[in-house]
């Protein structure tokens, strides 16, 4: 086992930013924490100049004979840490080694601990190293996500296959290279003071939009058109978009604080759901500036956006043979660039404007000529004065199925030059006065994966040469080199020291990288940087805002005055016997329900003391008063008695002496004594040698918990002194044997102690105002009559007691019923609690499924059987702790249904327009083909020979046509539809002069420039030579569409949402590039018309998942 340690690497400044409640009560610190302490506090930051990077080896021997589910290696330190890697050697419930980094001691560590780390794991080839298995990542640790990795590591076949190199002799070497990354204070920074500037708060998941928003903000001549939209004094902010964003815009240009964004939000038509979905920051600038664009319609800022944004190029074929040219010019307000496959921003506009030669059997149709060798490109006729350039980070992986993020190095320069190389981006017909020299303003970045992730932004407002990031709330000054090659992407390689022992580099992939850059062309700087002031403000908004601002400053000045003030919460015995027991088990009292007084900070405490005896009727020489402190341990109790010097003091003195934080609270107790009749008396006379004790009763058999009393004791006094006077305040006779518990804490766990009655109060460390819990004696006891014999069992119960509840999956909304369970149950003890409740004999047919608390549906997926370890496990979502479940009672047992797949698979009548879904349930080694011949046995066919086929089809497109060997296992129909339907004869033989192609149907929104598909996608059998004409006759036929229907049809070859409308007599084949791809979705023969389909209920789970549903501004 080996640590090898790479000297500290120039992080330049790189931090992880956490919140407050991840460090100790006193306020934020930063990581590196060298005194004693300080390091409980700081995060555990235990050894200040361990490595913040470094790579731990793992060799594990015998490994095939483990026969434990998880396994941990020794504990390792990086960055001041203890770390360990934690492996399922036969997989956590999959057929791959499952393997994670985890934070050794998150268990001990203090409450709201965090820590981030990029880090890879490793499983060792050590017969060929190039074939070793590596995966990287990056986290937030925290104590609800203390480890963290992959699942699905690698197959287990591979892994346990000696001739693969992987296990050698037995052993498995894996590898951790861990880098820890700083933490600084985000809560103290005042960016204001910094910087000049103000952030947005973030509500959620709305990083993307903030990072937008600063940068429009910051591109005054926009601002200024903002400024200038017409509004009134009646217009309401929430329910209108212009207004709201004026409202923001002023805020950040003259507020001291962050600003919220909900009132812009709620203009938009958005909910609070809406607010935790983080949408693509691409489509919400194209969406917003389309929306304000249409909101400026005759107004004197109309055309602002164009003005701004708007660029033009020009689409052409050019025949090569003979005289003719076929062009098209389109406007756009952003570029989308490739990433994949080029190195910079010039490369990718040489791949914009390649021109493509159409030859062979893809030779263009020209009118009067017939097929001829053409070339076809793109070039620039004008670029815009601000250049939005939309970096393609994400695109589809057709060999793996799944959205990817390309992290791949991508250069872009400050000054970009766009008339470069004799202008060859531009078109000759280009304006060549003008002269496409552009300055870069900002650089909006997008850190994570394909799945979520963090955005925000690196702006410099006025070009010079000093940056500013703005990641929410906070923004603070940066240099040229993080705003620009930082965000390149790529790889990231930290040097090791020793490189003898392991000459492999350490690297990590940089998962933060530009995704949107905005260039302002350098001749029209002056007039977009211009200067906005108050005079190209409303005067109705100056005074709604500045009404705003002067309703804030009387509130803060009510809460400055309430320094002459102090509340002054007196607690009770009656309270505690109001509360213990009902409202709180833990402690003596929740002081937020006890009896307050607001009283002037000047007024004498004796004073105070009268307006006491008329509250509660006891004269002021019976009462006592006591100050409450908290304690280390984090419980609150009565400390100390007032002295008679400080009663003379004023209230305002003494809730300085009491309470050093510094709020305007003091908390006392009331202490009385109570004589045989009732009736208080004088208190009694307390030396050092005197304790303050407080009694709390257990009963096992009613499981109930009572305040009945406190007793002043000698410290060298001992509990069997007491016993009797317990028994009478607890209505015992005077000889019953009890036990008795100190009640030490309650956080993070009960802590319950036994109490020796021979030993001194003194030496089991009692003192002032703590809280000693006795009972009957629990021996005797039998298990059927208590479940919590000792009050030390019932205290934990009570503190990981949750009542949940229970809803049907098939009712999502409505409580079912609930149940009152621990926190600490297993999977099987929550099932079978639900299995007694419904009459149920076998609780294994009970399935769960947790709750998402952002959208308050059920999750998509169900919990596997076994798949969580506890009840805590199930209510968690993210930071969020739910108390709901929803439950179904399976027609099988679940693991035997979990060695199953099911899927549901809509059959599409080849004669009868009707849909019927079926479920099909198999093993989870069964092929498309017995889906098939088990869907057979089942719906009715045209025919008896009629073959089928599965298709998988998401948003009305085809994506995939499965093949009859493929295994259903990893078939997923949540996200998709699974479509079976009759393989038409025309498309079984297909000539070599055929070819299949996708036809959808769609509808064009003029409004926002969209292409929307709806209905049935399909395939059509076309021939090479086939003319528009001639297919739309097929259509028309295989369609059943009315001819005056029919005739309103527009036709057009699509490809990436963009249309290129047909004539009757062009030949479609010659669109289609390539032949027999069923991937190729995104090229497509589109029908043109209005949706008159009915909508069908299976369509309803393609909605199911949010991060696939698109922007929209409502209002």
């Amino acid at each position: 086992m080996t640590l090898l340690t790479p000297p500290q690497i120039d992080a330049e400044g790189e931090q992880m930013l956490v919140p407050h409640a991840d460090f100790a009560p006193e306020g934020p610190q930063p990581m590196e924490v060298a005194s004693a302490e300080a390091t409980a506090n700081a995060v555990d930051a235990q050894v200040v100049d361990e490595p913040p990077s470094a790579r731990f080896t793992w060799k594990i021997e015998n490994f095939s004979k483990v026969n434990m589910k998880k396994q941990y290696s020794e504990v390792f330190l990086v960055g001041g840490y203890k770390w360990r890697i934690l492996t399922f050697p036969k997989g956590n419930n999959v057929d791959h080694l499952s393997m994670y980094l985890d934070v050794a001691d998150s268990s001990a560590l203090p409450y709201g601990w965090s820590r981030y780390a990029q880090f890879s794991l490793s499983v060792i080839n050590q017969i060929h190293s190039k074939f070793t298995i590596r995966k990287d990542t990056q986290h937030q640790f925290n104590s609800r996500e203390s480890d963290w990795g992959f699942t699905s590591f690698m197959p287990l076949s591979e892994l346990y296959d000696p001739g693969r190199g992987y296990l050698v002799n037995d052993t498995c070497i894996i590898e951790a290279d861990v880098a820890v990354r700083k933490v600084v204070d985000y809560w103290s920074h005042d960016s204001k003071k910094e910087t000049g500037y103000v952030g947005l708060k973030n509500q959620g998941a709305t990083c993307y939009m903030n990072s937008l928003l600063q940068t429009l903000y910051h591109i005054p001549y926009f601002r200024k058109a903002v400024y200038h939209m017409p509004t009134t004094e009646n217009d309401n902010p929430s329910g209108s978009i212009p207004l709201a964003l004026q409202s923001l815009f002023y805020k950040l240009q003259y507020s001291d604080t962050s600003v919220a964004t909900k009132e812009l939000t709620k203009s938009f038509g958005w909910d609070t759901y809406d607010s935790f979905m983080q949408h693509d920051v691409q489509e919400l600038n194209r969406v917003l500036c389309e929306k304000l664009e249409d909101k400026m319609k005759g107004t004197v800022v109309e055309g602002t956006i164009q003005q701004l944004f708007e660029g033009h190029h020009m689409n052409y074929i050019e025949c090569i043979n003979v005289e003719y040219k076929s062009t098209r010019k389109e406007s756009f307000y952003d570029l989308q660039l490739d990433v994949k496959g080029c190195k910079d921003i010039y490369a990718s506009f040489d791949k914009y404007v390649e021109v493509e030669r159409l030859e062979g059997d893809n030779k263009y149709h020209a009118e009067q000529y017939g097929l001829q060798d053409a070339r076809k490109g793109v070039l620039f006729i004008d670029f815009p004065p601000v250049l939005q350039l939309q970096l393609k980070r994400f695109e589809y992986d057709f060999v793996r199925d799944t959205m990817v993020k390309i992290n791949d190095r991508y250069e872009f320069p400050l000054q970009l030059d766009l008339d470069r190389e004799n202008r060859k981006y531009l078109s000759p017909d280009a304006d060549s006065s003008v002269r496409n020299l552009y300055t870069l303003h900002s650089v909006l970045v997008h850190s994570g994966g394909v799945h979520g992730g963090h955005y925000y932004a690196y702006i410099r407002p006025t070009l010079s040469d000093q940056w500013f990031k703005f990641d929410d709330e906070r923004v603070t000054k940066e240099d040229m080199k993080r705003a620009l090659e930082e965000q390149y992407g790529g790889e990231e390689e930290l040097p090791q020291t020793n490189p003898g022992f392991n000459n492999s580099p350490f690297k990590f992939t940089k998962y933060s990288n530009a995704y949107m850059l905005v260039y302002i062309r350098e001749s029209d700087t002056d007039k977009i940087i211009c200067n906005v002031d108050e005079k190209d403000i409303a005067e109705h908004l100056r005074i709604r805002l500045k009404k705003e601002q002067e309703e804030k400053e009387q509130k803060r000045k009510e809460k400055a005055e309430a320094h002459l003030y102090t509340i002054i919460k007196v607690a009770r015995d009656e309270d505690l016997v109001h509360q213990i027991g009902k409202d709180i088990y833990f402690d003596l009292v929740d002081h937020d329900k006890v009896r307050q007084f607001r009283i002037q900070k000047q007024l004498a405490f004796n004073s105070f003391k009268e307006e006491v005896a008329k509250e509660f009727g006891i004269p002021v020489q019976f009462q006592r008063f006591w100050l409450w402190a908290k304690r280390q341990n984090h419980t609150y109790r009565p400390n100390r008695p007032l002295t008679a010097q400080e009663e003379t003091q004023s209230v305002g003195q003494l809730r300085e002496v009491s309470n050093k934080a510094n709020n305007a609270e003091l908390k006392l107790f009331l202490e009385v004594a109570i004589g045989l009749e009732m009736q208080p008396l004088p208190p009694p006379e307390k030396t050092k040698e005197d304790i303050l004790l407080f009694f709390k009763l257990y009963d096992p058999i009613k499981e109930e918990l009572r305040y009945v009393g406190r007793l002043f004791v000698k410290g060298n006094g001992k509990p069997i002194d007491i016993l009797k006077k317990l028994n009478e305040m607890a209505g015992f006779a005077p000889d019953e044997e009890i036990e008795l518990f100190e009640e030490i804490k309650y956080e993070p766990n009960v802590m319950c102690e036994h109490i020796d009655k021979k030993t001194s109060f003194r030496s089991s460390q009692l003192e002032d105002g703590d809280i000693i819990c006795f009972q009957k004696s629990p021996q005797g006891l039998i298990s059927e009559e208590c479940s919590y014999p000792t009050v030390s069992t019932f205290l934990i119960y009570v503190h990981n007691r949750q009542v949940v509840r229970f809803r049907s999956l098939e009712k999502p909304k409505d409580d079912e019923f609930c149940l009152e369970l621990s926190k600490q149950n297993n999977y099987d003890e929550v099932v079978e609690y639900v299995a007694r409740h419904l009459g149920l004999d076998d609780p294994s047919k009970i399935r769960l499924t947790s709750h998402n608390c952002y959208s308050q549906q059920p999750k998509p997926q169900p919990i596997k059987y076994q798949g969580a370890e506890r009840l805590t496990d199930m209510l968690i979502h993210y930071n969020q702790i739910s108390d709901i479940l929803y439950y179904e009672v399976l027609d099988i047992p679940l693991p035997e249904l979990q060695g199953l797949k099911t899927l549901k698979v809509a059959f599409h009548h080849a004669t009868k327009d009707e849909v019927v879904i079926h479920t099909i349930r198999l093993p989870k080694q069964s092929t498309v083909g017995d889906v098939i011949n088990d869907l057979k046995s089942k719906v009715e066919l045209s025919h008896t020979d009629a073959e089928l086929r599965l298709l998988e089809v998401f948003y009305h497109k085809i994506y995939k046509i499965f093949p009859l060997q493929e295994k259903i296992e990893n078939i997923n129909d949540q996200y998709w539809t699974l479509r079976a339907e009759e393989i038409p004869e025309e498309e079984k033989n297909l000539g070599l002069n055929d070819r299949l192609i996708h036809v959808y149907h769609f509808m064009k929104d003029t409004a926002q420039n969209q292409v929307h598909n709806f209905g049935d996608p399909f395939f059509l059998a076309i021939n090479d030579n086939e003319t528009l004409g001639e297919i739309k006759m097929r259509l028309q036929k295989k369609l059943h569409v009315p001819d005056e229907e029919f005739s309103k049809w527009k036709f057009a070859f699509i490809t990436l949402g963009r249309p290129e409308y047909l004539q009757d007599s062009d030949i479609v084949s010659s669109r289609f590039q390539r032949r027999d791809v069923y991937g190729a979705w995104e090229q497509y023969l589109g029908l043109e018309h209005s949706d008159n389909t009915p909508k069908r209920s299976y369509a309803a789970n393609q909605n199911r998942h949010t991060f696939e549903k698109p922007v929209r501004i409502y209002n």
